[in-house]
This record gives structure tokens, sequence and C-alpha cells, in this order.
């Protein structure tokens, strides 16, 4: 477990499309300071599979710019360190902290562990996942209940062991990520994976019903088909041949805006949903593809 910690808080930047050093722009969004200060947030799939804004490291970094603390987790530690030094630069609080998400004595592990840190769980977002290509003829058993245990799995086990937490606290607020995968067809047959989307969804809606009297939310962001780092290191391999430039543009080709966000897009929906502005909201859905999922051609 690694941690690091400053005492200041800048703001976390408006929007731009290169991958640069965002953190360190002159350009800031204001009104991300203080949303979620004193909160101690568990973000689970925190690393990266290469530079630049994925979900979760862009989950991690706005959080800690709007006060929070960070406890950050993935199985690969090294994944993690561009997200650590990221919170670090702007003065944010994070703690690093390697776990299998898919086990649950590993998870009950790692939120002892922040605990043991931090004093509490505020808000846990779920990030873990990630897609294997094929339908039921082509996709292989073995494949199919990796997919259930990576991408819906680990979903169930963090709740299972936060929600205890929260539900003593009195409060707490949980954000899963989920995909337009879950919810309609979105380009290639990825069943496994689109299945276990859809399964986060419904489940968040299960959780946030059961627990809404005892002062827990539960949301979901849905993110379309951003311009992450996985598109570059894994997709383009299952999709296009390796061919990054044919990938990216048969996903523009589908978003009416006529461009690709990025992490930092599912970021703003996580962290309004987990903010006290989201107080009367919960069990639903916040879709962030760009339209995408809005047009029917």
């Amino acid at each position: 477990m690694c941690r690091r910690r400053r005492a200041w808080h800048p703001n976390f930047p408006q929007h731009t499309v290169e991958y640069t050093h965002i953190m360190n722009d002159t350009s800031t969004n204001e009104a991300g300071a203080g949303r979620l200060q004193g909160k101690v947030a568990i973000v689970t799939g925190a690393g990266c599979v290469g530079p630049g804004w994925g979900n979760g490291r862009a989950v991690a970094a706005l959080f800690a710019a709007a006060g929070a603390k960070i406890f950050a987790v993935d199985i690969n530690m090294d994944a993690m360190a561009e997200t650590v030094r990221r919170v670090t630069e702007i003065g944010g609080d994070i703690t690093a902290h390697t776990c299998d998400v898919t086990n649950s004595t590993a998870v009950a592990a790692m939120v002892k562990a922040c605990r043991e840190t931090y004093g509490r769980v505020d808000i846990l977002v779920n990030n873990v996942g990630g897609s294997s290509a094929g339908g039921p003829v082509s996709l292989s058993e073995e494949a199919w209940d990796k997919q259930v245990a990576f991408n819906l799995k680990s979903v169930y086990l963090t709740c299972k062991h936060v929600l205890p937490v929260m539900e003593q606290q009195g409060a707490g607020a949980i954000v899963n990520t989920a995909s337009t995968s879950g919810i309609r067809w979105t380009g290639s047959a990825q069943v496994a994976y689109a299945a276990c989307k859809a399964g986060v969804i419904q489940l968040s809606k299960v959780v946030a019903v059961e627990y809404a009297k005892k002062g827990i939310r539960v949301n979901t962001v849905v993110p379309g088909q951003l311009h992450t780092p996985m598109v570059e290191v894994r997709l383009a391999g299952q999709r296009s041949g390796g061919d990054v430039d044919k990938l990216l543009e048969s996903r523009l080709a589908r978003i009416p805006l006529g461009f690709m966000g990025d992490g930092r897009d599912t970021a703003n929906a996580a962290l309004f949903l987990a903010s006290d502005e989201a107080r009367f909201i919960t069990g639903t859905e916040i879709v962030v593809d760009g339209g995408m999922t809005a047009r029917c051609d």
C-alpha cells in the first residue's frame, strides 16, 4: 500500500481534447472545488493501461480536486503510478492499494485497509471492467465466467463489503460504471460484457431501493464510446486488426456531437452523483455518450 498526501486542493480543469498535462493547465473548473470536501472515496480500477485519462484515473483526480481523500484500488500497483502522480501534483490525498476485486477475502481486506487509513468510507466508485469479443457460440465458457467475475461479481463484492460500513455511518453514495453496451448494440458482438453491464445497471437499481431508507444512494454512469487509453492498448486489436485510426473513425461516426469524450466526462458525471447535489437522486443512470444511444440509425 502506498500513500501520498499534500494539504492543498486546486481545481480540476475544463474539457480539452488532447491528453496533455491537464492538471497543470490554467483553465480550471471552479465548480469542482470543495464538492466532496472531507469525504473518503474508494475508487476501484483506479489504474490505467496507458497514459491519459481512463475513467478510474479521471475519477480519482477529479474527486481529489473536489476535496475527497482517495483510496485508489487496482490489481496492478504499477498501473496506478500515473494516477498517484497526478493526484499528488494537484495536492490531493491518495492511498494506493492492490486488490483483486473478484475475490471476496481480498475485497474485505481492502475495505478494512481503507477504514484503517481514513476512518470511514463515504463514496464507492466501481470502475473495474473490460470486454471480450464474441457471441454465445464463439465465446468460450471460460471466457464467459471470467467476464462475469470481472464486470459484475466485482460490483457485487465491493457493495457487499462496503454497504455495512455505510449503513453503520448512516449515509453513503455508490456510483457504478456500466456501459452503453448494456443498453443497446454498440457495433460488435460482446455478449458477456453487454449482459454484465446490463446487470450492473439493474443491480444498482435494486440496491438503491433496498438501502434508500438507510441514507445510501446508488446510481450508475453509463459511458459510451470514449477515447481512453484502452482504445489504443486493447480495443484496436480486438476490433480493427490493430488499426487505431480505423477504430476511432468507426466509433466517431456513431456520435451525434461529432467528437469523442474521455474519462473526464465519465468522472464529471460520477462527481455529480457522488456529491450532495444529487441528494434526491438514486436508482438511476446518467448516460455519457454524446447522444449515441439516442439515434436510431
